[in-house]
């Protein structure tokens, strides 16, 4: 290519630059929108519920009676259930709408109002403009219906998250003075534990901690048992290869504590003289001892509060421990004395109460609390 020729082509590539320039835009500025855009996540046990919507304003217009803002009866459309593109709804595991099932997943959420009952419908087409092309025939995976109830005044269009309950949560989308609610639950128990495997097969393998968390979690729901059994031992024992063990006051009474719900009596008995020969700290010692006292574990419990109050002397909730073991050992006289030599290291807020210890100890009848 000569130098003219050369000289020419890079006229006219400047020439096209300066044009592309004048006909692009970048707008920079945060200009405020007429429908702003919301994310909002909730956690319902390990299950996160994520609605993305774009929030109009009322301005004064009556929009549940005006059918060119909330279309009536599916006529000509359904409802976006917001503003511009349709809004939707994501759940991280299976789950429940108003009792009936919805797996796991993305959904355009759009509403169908028929006088004072709401149709409401999970699209597995998540990503329309509006409800326009929504086919309601083929594209919806699941429907409910509901109806709406009185909210207070909203001015822009929002999704409440309500009346939450350990595996159950009542979502709300309120605008002006009406909220369409319904209701989302789930297995909590297979949610959570699904998820506690997932999670011990990764990062938390080399963490004891996790280990213990999954278990206790089982214990106290009282769920899946022999699993938590094993996965306590994998809190005492490590994860793969053994890897991260840490066998500590937590998680031996964590597996006693299993074991003795699955009355594994041998294990049990094993699991306590490996505890009780630790050392521990009073807090420590005051869980594990008031577990010995409600499984009968007296003479173990005493064990126990002796050998971590010779560390740590005049822990007067260790004192109180001992006294109650020896009461259910049937030694009262060992047991009063103790309580009456703890009056004056006892704090005041508890003196009321431990008066009534003596005196229920003193006349047999007393209980250890839960029991």
């Amino acid at each position: 290519m000569n130098q003219k020729l050369r000289n020419y082509v890079l006229l006219i590539a400047m020439l096209l630059g300066v044009q592309t320039m004048t006909y692009a835009q970048f707008h920079t500025l945060k200009i405020p929108q007429a429908s702003n855009f919301v994310t909002e996540t909730q956690t319902l046990g390990v299950t996160d519920i994520t609605i993305t919507y774009h929030s109009p304003a009322a301005r004064g217009r009556d929009v549940w009676n005006n059918p060119n803002i909330i279309p009536q009866n599916g006529e000509p459309i359904a409802w976006r259930a917001g503003a511009n593109m349709n809004t939707t709804i994501s759940f991280s595991t299976d789950v429940m709408i108003e009792g009936q099932p919805l797996s796991a997943g993305t959904y355009g959420f759009h509403i169908i109002p028929r006088e004072d009952n709401y149709e409401l419908l999970f699209a597995h087409a998540s990503e329309q403009w509006g409800s326009y092309y929504l086919d309601v025939e083929n594209d919806v995976t699941s429907k409910v219906e509901v109806s709406s109830e009185e909210a207070p005044y909203s001015e822009k269009l929002d999704y409440e998250f309500m009346n939450w309950q350990e595996n159950e949560v009542t979502i709300g989308l309120e605008w002006t003075d009406k909220r369409i609610p319904f209701k989302v639950s789930v297995d909590l128990n297979e949610t959570v534990i699904t998820s506690f495997r997932n999670e011990l097969r990764g990062l938390n393998t080399y963490r004891w901690e996790a280990w213990n968390d999954a278990a206790r979690w089982c214990l106290n729901h009282d769920t899946n048992l022999e699993e938590a059994l094993e996965w306590a031992n994998g809190s005492i024992n490590g994860g793969y290869n053994g890897f991260a063990a840490n066998k500590n006051a937590s998680n031996l009474q964590t597996k006693a504590e299993i074991l003795a719900k699955l009355d594994r009596k041998t294990e049990l008995k094993q699991t306590i003289q490996e505890a009780i020969s630790m050392d521990m700290d009073p807090g420590q010692t005051n869980y594990f001892s008031i577990f010995l006292l409600k499984t009968g574990n007296y003479e173990d419990a005493i064990t126990l509060l002796n050998r971590t109050l010779k560390n740590h002397p005049d822990t007067w909730f260790l004192e109180l421990n001992k006294g109650i073991g020896y009461y259910f050992l049937d030694k009262k006289s060992t047991a009063l004395k103790l309580l009456k030599q703890l009056k004056p290291k006892a704090p005041e807020y508890f003196a009321e109460r431990l008066g009534q210890i003596e005196n229920e100890i003193q006349n047999g009848t007393y209980k250890l609390p839960g029991t």
